[in-house]
């Protein structure tokens, strides 16, 4: 799914590499229209920019065909459909259509929450919000980033609340809350080295770059946007590589290093122009017009900036028409061609409300600006200046800040509210556990004990009645020796009685010696 990020200089990033040839060869073959919407994803994903909207049409056609009857798939091919959608609203934003990319990012939101898909909910919320901020939309922004990143904290999604901290971050930076717009990016950048998405932390620390851009502070933003350019090129993320080398441009030519600006600028535009990156092509040329306007070389300056707008308006992108017009009149003015300049900065302006970004608006009111009081029109001058002030103030005023304020503290209020009940459902558990642990081990020693004094008692009871077992042993045993006794006391007495009546066998011998005798 192609997401919006609205962040300073910053472009999406899209994975290439993809074999083109052998997913196209695989849809060819493919049996079943799931697997082939699975690989038209893939394909409106990964491919370039003129073939990405013929693939997510394709997708987006063959889902639709398949809804029709009791389809078993039908949740799938919804979410292909919201997919596509999402897709469209991207396509409709690069090319200033915010009417038509509200349309369909709204769409894809209604099929997320009809499928429940919460995830999808989260990045058509996002994508929203990040509509409106463009639009100078403080309030609703931020009430669309606070919903998406709720939803994400909800489903544990860490990728998406990096993106969505990150987008709160540059609500920040637009409000000039320099301190939480770095604490809201530092946050994305931390959990993102977390989850070890690379890709991720490139894009936060060119994030935080912008940041010290914006406040000038140069070696800061230099220190950041090489860590990120470090990252890209470990990734081999060509369009990565583009945008922080554009972006190191910026910085030289802030520093009026016009040289070392151009340098990196053409590296830049060589790599956009391989990868087809229109849209980047387009800004770095814009940019290559600047450092050649600085440098003096005003006619270099002119063929880029035209080349820049032919881009452009190639690729119906209104919103980056407005900056080499803008810089064209003031060129223009610059040389003394009052009337033409004005023409050209008329219709800049004329673009740039047509969009209604605050802006651009405010950019071609200062040039209108210097142009009328070159022609000593102090009134129609005032009256740009009164337009350049209004578009300021639209995008950073008192009660815009108040409201994004109040949506923050209000959003801090619920995530503090839920923490503290998450923390208190916690012990509620611990404590409901530590409660059941402790009825345990009660039961548990009341059975012991029961089962203790049982056994005592049995034990007790086997000792008393070895205690009377003895006893009547001890009573038989002596019964026998009292009777063993008697029957060997009267054993002796018949023994002594009949010793008393036999003869001795003296006198038996003697006896018969007699008888012998006698006969």
């Amino acid at each position: 799914m192609r997401k919006i990020v609205f962040i300073l200089f910053l472009l999406p990033c899209f994975m290439f590499g993809q074999n083109f040839d052998s997913l196209k060869l695989a849809l060819k073959n493919a049996k079943h229209d799931t697997t082939r919407c699975n690989i038209l994803s893939i394909l409106a994903e990964t491919s370039s920019d003129e073939e990405w909207p013929a693939f997510n049409e394709q997708l987006r056609s063959l889902a639709e065909n398949n809804l029709s009857g009791n389809n078993a798939f039908k949740k799938v091919y919804l979410k292909h459909i919201a997919s596509a959608f999402n897709n469209i609203g991207f396509l409709a934003n690069e090319k200033s259509d915010i009417t038509k990319a509200l349309e369909y990012f709204h769409k894809s939101l209604k099929i997320q929450e009809e499928i429940g898909n919460k995830s999808g909910i989260a990045q058509s919320l996002n994508n929203i919000g990040a509509i409106h901020k463009q639009q100078g939309n403080t309030f609703e922004a931020v009430e669309y980033y606070r919903k998406s990143l709720k939803m994400r904290e909800e489903i544990g999604e860490k990728n998406g609340i990096a993106q969505s901290l990150n987008n709160l971050g540059a609500i920040f930076q637009d409000q000039g809350d320099i301190p939480k717009a770095l604490d809201y990016l530092h946050q994305a950048l931390k959990i993102r080295e977390a989850i070890g998405d690379k890709n991720g932390m490139a894009f936060s620390l060119n994030s935080i770059g912008t940041i010290y851009y914006a406040q000038s502070d140069f070696p800061k933003t230099l220190n950041y946007y090489h860590k990120s350019l470090k990252i890209r090129e470990e990734l081999r993320e060509k369009r990565g590589i583009s945008l922080c080398l554009n972006n190191i441009g910026l910085v030289y030519w802030k520093e009026a290093d016009y040289s070392k600006a151009l340098t990196y600028f053409y590296k830049s535009l060589k790599i956009r122009e391989e990868v087809g990156d229109k849209s980047g092509t387009a800004t770095t040329l814009n940019n290559i017009g600047l450092a050649y306007q600085y440098q003096g070389n005003i006619s270099l300056a002119l063929d880029y900036y035209y080349k820049s707008l032919k881009i452009y308006q190639e690729i119906g992108n209104k919103k980056g028409t407005a900056y080499p017009l803008n810089n064209i009149a003031l060129i223009m003015l610059q040389k003394g061609n009052i009337l033409e300049a004005k023409a050209i900065a008329n219709k800049a302006m004329q673009t740039a409300k047509e969009l209604g970004y605050p802006e651009n608006i405010k950019n071609s009111a200062n040039t209108l600006k210097q142009i009328f009081q070159k022609q000593n029109k102090y009134k129609e001058a005032f009256e740009m200046y009164e337009l350049e002030v209004k578009m300021r103030d639209s995008i950073n005023n008192e009660e815009t800040q108040k409201a994004a304020v109040k949506k923050q503290m209000q959003y801090q209020y619920e995530t503090q509210a839920r923490e503290l009940q998450n923390e208190q459902d916690k012990k509620d558990i611990i404590a409901k556990e530590e409660l059941k642990q402790r009825e345990k081990e009660r039961n548990y020693f009341v059975i012991g004990f029961a089962l203790v004094i049982v056994l005592a008692l049995f034990i007790f009871r086997s000792y008393r009645q070895k205690q009377k077992a003895n006893v009547i042993i001890s009573q038989q045993k002596h019964e026998v020796e009292e009777s063993r006794k008697e029957i060997l006391d009267s054993i002796h007495y018949a023994k002594r009685i009949q010793k008393a009546h036999l003869p001795t066998d003296k006198q038996i011998e003697k006896n018969l010696s007699r008888l012998q005798n006698k006969g």
